[in-house]
């Protein structure tokens, strides 16, 4: 399919694993000009029209370099995707110390308020700009092992509604993608949320996902989802095909997410 994406300059952070990979390597296919944006190298997958930019998105002063640099190279902003995050498994609330709360925060909510904040005044100049920020299903579905990841995505989510009702009018659209659980280096990387699960669950991490997908978090479809799975509903709301779609939030999560 033709998502009328090409010569369109798009930034994706955390681009250089899992979902953010996935997203940078198809909006390339689909003819955009990916900007990635990520701490590690980010893979050659971008064409020779894109590039990469090195940072850490928890500088409060990341967010205005990014979008200067891409301004500079570009001359334009058309999408930009929220992608970069993380957590830390918990033991309760309780164990949650105050710098573990605002690095939380830091990482998967206000770096993409500072993206989002630094970008809109580009975005606006397009008259048909784009942002879609990666959520959580955990934001729905708390529990005692991340309420602060929870917290912080469900922010996202709230935010998100918040530049939509405001931003949609100028021609800006925000919309949120919810994954449920997706092999990532997030989950499958040494030491990763897929190790400290099993850990917490006296198993191997191939046990760990099995119990969550058919018994903690169950999903319909019984497995969990794959990175392009993700990042092909992404780049169908950067797109113009998705125009009149926002503050909208569209949940990918095999069906674990029981609501009407």
């Amino acid at each position: 399919m033709d998502l009328h994406l090409t010569d369109k300059v798009v930034i994706v952070t955390g681009a250089s694993a899992g979902i953010g990979l996935a997203t940078a390597q198809l909006l390339t296919d689909e003819g955009a000009v990916v900007v990635g944006v990520s701490r590690q190298p980010v893979e050659s997958t971008i064409g020779d029209a894109g590039s990469v930019i090195a940072a850490d998105l928890t500088d409060v002063d990341s967010a205005s370099r990014i979008i200067e640099t891409v301004v500079e190279r570009y001359g334009r902003i058309d999408g930009l995707v929220n992608n970069a995050g993380g957590l830390h498994l918990r033991e309760g609330f309780l164990s949650i110390t105050e710098e573990q709360w605002l690095a939380a925060f830091q990482l998967n909510f206000h770096a993409a308020r500072r993206m989002s904040r630094a970008a809109l005044p580009a975005l606006l100049k397009t008259g048909a700009g784009s942002i879609v920020h990666v959520g959580s299903e955990s934001a729905r579905l708390a529990a005692t092992y991340n309420p602060d990841y929870a917290a912080a995505k469900l922010s996202l989510l709230s935010m998100s509604k918040s530049l939509a009702t405001e931003f949609s009018p100028q021609g800006v659209r925000s919309n949120v993608v919810t994954p449920g659980m997706t092999r990532t280096p997030l989950y499958e990387r040494r030491g990763g949320f897929g190790e400290q699960i099993a850990n917490a669950l006296g198993t191997d991490v191939d046990g760990a996902i099995e119990q969550v997908l058919n018994n903690l978090r169950p999903t319909l479809t019984r497995r969990m989802a794959e990175p392009n799975e993700v990042s092909a509903v992404i780049a169908f709301l950067i797109s113009p095909l998705s125009s009149q779609v926002t503050g909208a939030e569209w949940i990918i999560d095999g069906g674990a997410l029981p609501q009407i």
